[in-house]
């Protein structure tokens, strides 16, 4: 399987304060130029929370993280990629603890207070050896640069073509905090979660009850809210520290409002990026749908509307398709009123009284093949309700590279 990279997007954000990583090549992807194992490594005891994957079959170190957080006293998140330690039994979770320990022992600090990620094939055990030297050889390269930001995202990184990074500053009680995410994902994506890894560090003190709390509402408004091709993997785990290097007390009231925002918005920028990245994707696909009876039945629609492999083709091929979306809405599950229904694709409006209305076809064709992303808009008229959802169209080259991901 070849996979083409593309330039990371600049510039390259910050970490904040008392967070240190790095990455490098230990020999579980075939091709020595990318990073395979990565570390993430904070200086003082932070506090964590995790969201994970909904799959039933879910990895082993889905499995030892869940069970560590929320929490705080956490030093350190040891990363691999080429092998997803899925479908591993129960040495499988041996050698998550086994991982979470050489990581603990090589920084020093105690193995409570270690998490781990892993991604890439499903079935095979972790090559602990290759593990080991790996750790090992990133641990004396940590650093806090933009050479070793870049080095331990694309660590993370499986068919991804480059590293999903995000950052930020928020203020709270009078102090200026940092806030930054990095992500990877491609494919094998579909909501709740998506075949993805994410990590957001602060250096803001937040208690690991409120962490988890404003980690899941933000994760149900972005990550859940974008879907590739509806695979659901088993891997999926988005984590946060907050280690408090940055001063201050705990935050709370409108301290606390700030860093959630600060969370929501870092998380939506990943999560369009993930989007963005989809594997051979040439346009991403917002979906907007709004005046539904409750959020859930919206997200259903976008969900439908986003994984139909008709109006994903429609869109490569700058088709203003209405038909195929507005069918795929009807086959939702979600019971409306088709003669109240508008759809607007790139601000036209194609459809609505339950019939399409006259529209320039080849402007709005022009429209989706000049741009990058392409706006789908639609409105039941039934409530108050919406939902933001991303997406990528379907190519050829998606199919390329899932026939030979194993190959």
């Amino acid at each position: 399987m070849s996979i083409t990279e593309t330039p990371i997007r600049l510039p390259i954000p910050p970490l904040p304060k008392g967070f240190r990583v790095a990455g490098a090549h230990a020999g579980l992807k075939r091709n020595p130029t990318r990073e395979d194992i990565s570390l993430v490594v904070s200086d003082l005891p932070a506090t964590a929370a995790g969201v994970y994957t909904t799959n039933l079959v879910f990895a082993a170190p889905v499995a030892f993280d869940r069970a560590r957080t929320p929490g705080s006293g956490f030093r350190a998140i040891a990363i691999n990629s080429g092998n997803a330690n899925a479908c591993t039994g129960t040495r499988g979770l041996d050698d998550a603890r086994s991982m979470a320990a050489t990581a603990a022992s090589r920084l020093g600090v105690p193995e409570p207070g270690v998490l781990v990620l892993s991604t890439g094939i499903i079935g095979e055990f972790l090559p602990l050896e290759k593990i080991r030297s790996g750790i090992d050889m990133v641990a004396g390269r940590l650093g806090a640069d933009s050479d070793a930001v870049v080095t331990a995202a694309r660590g993370m990184m499986t068919t991804d073509t480059r590293p999903k990074l995000s950052g930020s500053s928020f203020v709270a009680g009078g102090r200026t905090y940092t806030l930054f995410g990095m992500a990877k994902g491609a494919a094998m994506v579909g909501p709740r979660m998506a075949t993805m890894l994410g990590i957001i560090l602060t250096d803001a003190p937040v208690q690991p009850a409120d962490a988890q709390r404003l980690l899941r509402e933000a994760a149900e408004r972005t990550f859940n809210c974008v879907s590739v091709d509806g695979h659901t993997s088993t891997n999926d785990t988005v984590l946060l520290l907050a280690n408090a290097a940055a001063g201050g007390e705990p935050l709370s009231g409108p301290g606390l409002d700030a860093f959630a925002k600060a969370l929501s918005d870092a998380c939506e920028t990943l999560a369009r990026e993930i989007a963005d990245d989809g594997e051979g994707a040439t346009h991403v696909l917002r979906i907007e749908v709004r005046g539904c009876p409750t959020r859930d039945e919206a997200r259903q629609i976008a969900r439908t509307v986003a994984d139909s492999p008709l109006v994903k083709t429609a869109i490569h091929g700058a088709d203003p398709n209405w038909g195929r979306i507005v069918s795929a809405a009807g086959y939702s599950g979600v019971r409306f009123d088709p003669d109240k229904l508008v759809l607007r694709v790139n601000g036209t409006l194609l459809f609505q009284h339950g019939q399409p209305v006259a529209f320039d076809a080849d402007k709005v064709s022009e429209s989706i093949r000049s741009a990058r992303e392409t706006l789908i808009e639609l409105d039941l008229h039934s409530g108050g309700e919406s939902i933001r959802f991303y997406s990528s169209d379907l190519t050829a080259e998606y199919v390329h590279l899932n026939a030979d991901y194993h190959t």
